[in-house]
């Protein structure tokens, strides 16, 4: 499933094709892709409307339109395509919005877990989600309370988007690497320097995973290089880059989660 860094990568890489575009028509192939609103309202409220930015909250791809937000959740298989119009639609092809240029932005999901809301009021869709990892909400002292206030195992609480909105299973599991911190510590047994180091490694493998367009590891999401640099995830019976010990895998949360057990131990 895309995380930040993949939705943002598709953000930034839509961005300069879409920005200045008119939808013209809008042909909803797969009717449960659309979240909000009804087809009919959907169709009606979309038609004519300019595209004026493309940007991300959370794992939400969000298309900012004249009147209206066009948000998109890829989940498991989502992937979006711009394509020259004249182009017949494909078998997976769920949404295709019929642009102003002879363009098409095609919205296509193998397993059609992927949504699609469009709405007036971002909050009504987003409302729930934590704060952003890059925002200024986010800091040591937040997060040193919040963990706190929480009283759950870290890596489930990380994965919570209305704790901190973005996090998915790869970038958890490399920032708790990072702060050497276990996944399955107790969040209020975080000390305050400990707090610091998980928010600057939360971060910062954030900011490695956007700088290399995501990690590559699902056949949905291809272009991105970050799987390159794993120091963990994935890694399961491979030596710790940090001390050689034998990187394990365990369930935590109904979750495969990979950790060092010298690196990250449970006090």
């Amino acid at each position: 499933m895309p995380e930040l860094p993949e939705v943002e990568t598709f953000a930034r890489q839509l961005k300069p094709a879409l920005v200045g575009k008119t939808i013209l028509s809008a042909d909803l192939r797969w009717h449960r892709t659309l979240a909000l609103p009804s087809p009919k309202k959907f169709k009606a409220a979309i038609l004519g409307q300019k595209i004026m930015d493309v940007g991300r909250r959370a794992k939400y791809l969000n298309i900012q339109l004249e009147d209206f937000n066009l948000l998109i959740h890829l989940r498991m298989s989502g992937d979006l395509i711009i394509r020259n119009s004249t182009i017949r639609p494909t078998k997976h092809d769920r949404l295709i919005l019929k642009l102003s240029g002879k363009k098409s932005l095609v919205f296509n999901d193998t397993r059609k877990f992927g949504r699609v809301w469009l709405t007036a009021t971002m909050e009504e869709v987003l409302g729930s989600l934590g704060p952003e990892p890059f925002g200024k909400e986010f800091t040591p002292q937040w997060l040193h309370t919040a963990l706190h206030n929480r009283k759950r195992q870290l890596k489930p609480l990380l994965l919570d988007q209305t704790f901190l909105a973005g996090l998915g299973n790869i970038y958890t599991d490399e920032a708790l690497h990072m702060a050497k911190l276990h996944p399955v510590a107790a969040s209020d047994s975080v000390t305050a320097k400990q707090a610091e180091a998980l928010h600057a490694a939360i971060r910062k493998v954030l900011r490695s995973g956007i700088r290399r367009n995501g990690a590559s590891i699902d056949w949905a999401y291809r272009g991105g290089q970050f799987q390159n640099y794993f120091r963990v995830y994935d890694r399961e019976g491979t030596a710790c880059p940090v001390c050689g010990t034998e990187i394990q895998k365990i369930l935590v949360g109904q979750r495969g989660t990979h950790f060092c057990p010298k690196c990250q131990t449970v006090r």
